[in-house]
């Protein structure tokens, strides 16, 4: 009872306008109230659980998506993504789609790619027909590819909350993404296909070949950032911290001094905003690892376990239960407030019914990306309503045609296909 209250108390909390980081701590002192715990040394525990060498990625993988959008490496990215789609009736929409696969390659967030695609985009888009709520809901449900393509913030939060291998969860989301990828591509071109308005620009072969290679030229650096990561990650050379430094340190010269889109100003500013967005999620981190603390000693995860076979039986029913769970609580909390709380909660419940933790990291991911574009707050949603100037109302018909049939989808064979996330895991050694 004293976990369900305290999960009501985020809840209510965030509807009502109350920053994160004090809804976490609201929660975390009912808990400490319902189960007469002492809030004093438990801090000490989450304080040295917070104290860790692989979360020193997140500031650095957030730096890296703020370098992203301000030094011109999104622009030359996307660039380079329409010259190879073209100009077929589907090609923007499609650029869009894989632009955000690309960028979540690199940075690993959502919003990063919201801000930076949607503002180069939705406009070009405009005058070629996409209407701008359906632009707006593209780029809102793409974007959320950052979570699923690695290195994604996400999947580290879970790794370090769960206790899990970093590089393992990074793989099992490869394959959900690139399904997610598909079905949104597919579903765009259906839409374009019967759309009158839509006006593609006449090319011809030659000229989207040198098309092809004078982007691939300027955007060379750029595409040189996810082959650095991820090769270095599973080449052996770098740990994911690692290689979130060696992003950095690569994106600064490369906006300065070959894109020049950056300069001193923007670069002191994305010190700023990455500090200030790291400082939120570490508080956030701390507050839930007493919670889970709290959560362990009192054996809630077990008693929610046995409450759940009890009522359900079937392990089907459980998962798809889970999921709904995770959608539900999606809807009305970010995307680091559901991992931080829910994972190491709901865990137990899934490794007693055989579900590889690495396959749920995946589980967690498709059902976010679900939870971010569906109202009461989705916050991504409303950002890529923010940025393509469209009120909520028009975007909810076009972003539930995409939930629908391209998120929800996907989230269910991810469930119930195993392989699909664990394919790459086991490949590579880090599952049996």
């Amino acid at each position: 009872m004293g976990a369900l209250l305290a999960i009501a108390v985020v809840v209510v909390a965030m509807i009502i306008g109350v920053p994160v980081v004090f809804s976490f701590a609201a929660m975390t002192l009912v808990l400490s109230v319902a189960y007469d715990v002492d809030i004093s040394s438990l801090m000490t525990t989450g304080f040295w659980s917070i104290n860790s060498i692989i979360l020193l990625a997140l500031p650095l993988f957030i730096m890296t998506g703020y370098l992203m959008q301000a030094g011109g490496i999104a622009a030359r990215l996307i660039s380079f993504t329409e010259a190879i789609v073209g100009k077929s009736k589907s090609g923007m929409g499609t650029s869009m789609v894989v632009a955000c696969g690309v960028f979540g390659a690199i940075s690993g967030t959502a919003s990063a790619a919201v801000a930076s695609i949607g503002t180069i985009m939705i406009g070009p888009m405009e005058k070629h027909g996409y209407p701008r709520p359906y632009s707006s809901a593209l780029i809102g449900i793409s974007s959320l590819l950052g979570l699923l393509i690695p290195p994604s913030i996400t999947m580290i939060l879970y790794a370090v909350v769960t206790r899990q291998s970093v590089a393992a969860v990074f793989l099992a989301t490869i394959g959900p993404g690139i399904l997610l990828i598909i079905f949104l591509c597919v579903l765009n071109a259906i839409k374009m296909r019967v759309n009158p308005a839509y006006r593609p620009e006449p090319i011809t072969v030659s000229q989207r070949f040198r098309n092809i290679g004078s982007t691939g030229w300027k955007a060379f650096p750029a595409l040189m950032l996810p082959i650095i990561i991820l090769g270095g990650i599973y080449g052996g050379f770098f740990t994911p911290t690692e290689a979130a430094a060696v992003a950095v340190v690569y994106a600064i010269p490369v906006g300065l001094f070959i894109y020049k889109d950056l300069d001193l100003k923007s670069l002191a500013d994305c010190f700023i905003k990455a500090a200030t967005t790291t400082g939120v999620i570490m508080i956030i981190l701390l507050f839930s690892f007493v919670a889970s603390r709290i959560f362990t000693l009192e054996r809630v995860p077990q008693e929610l376990s046995t409450l759940l076979l009890e009522v359900f039986e079937n392990k089907l029913l459980i998962l798809l239960m889970v999921n709904l769970f995770l959608v539900l609580m999606g809807m009305i909390m970010d995307d680091v407030s559901v991992v931080a709380i829910l994972s190491p909660l709901l865990l137990p419940i899934m490794e007693s019914i055989g579900v590889d933790p690495v396959h749920f990291a995946a589980i967690v991911g498709t059902s976010v990306v679900i939870g971010c574009n569906s109202p009461p707050m989705a916050p991504i949603l409303f950002m890529s309503c923010r940025i393509g100037q469209v009120n909520m109302t028009q975007v909810m018909r076009p972003a539930m045609g995409f939930i629908l049939f391209a998120a929800l989808p996907v989230m269910l064979i991810t469930t119930y296909w195993p392989s699909l996330s664990l394919f790459l895991p086991r490949l590579l050694g880090y599952v049996n």
